[in-house]
């Protein structure tokens, strides 16, 4: 058994290349090859969203408060609140943050393939994420 004792693993702001606006991740756990996992408490400020990604398995999101929006490539922009969880097949384009004048977090966990937890692409135009 292991504990992972609260406030050991730092919170950091999300790096500009992936994410628009303010946006806080803080890791919950990653395991080690054979184990693929990687979960993230993901905080994103009013408007602030990611970049559209894929991720080769898949992707789970578990609201856990506020209320934000998500949007799979070629498909409308869903509303999700606190308690929606939300599945990404693997390799399905999408992207995925906070209301315009709402915040929103959300539990994000996604399995390694080949050490690849997502494939990064270009920023949601603010008419992409206007609707």
């Amino acid at each position: 058994m292991k504990i992972i004792a609260c406030g050991s693993v730092p919170t950091i702001i999300a790096p500009e290349k992936y994410f628009t606006g303010r946006v806080l991740q803080t890791p919950i756990i990653e395991k080690e090859a054979p184990a693929r996992l990687r979960a993230t408490l993901v905080s994103f400020e009013p408007g602030a969203r990611t970049h559209w990604h894929t991720h080769p398995l898949g992707q789970t999101l578990y609201v856990t408060s506020g209320a934000g929006l998500a949007q799979a490539w070629g498909g409308p922009i869903q509303e999700i609140r606190a308690g929606d969880v939300i599945s990404f097949e693997p390799g399905e384009k999408h992207w995925h943050g906070a209301g315009p004048k709402t915040t929103m977090s959300h539990v994000a966990m996604q399995e390694a393939l080949d050490g690849v937890h997502a494939d990064w692409m270009e920023a949601v135009t603010p008419e992409q994420y206007g609707g």
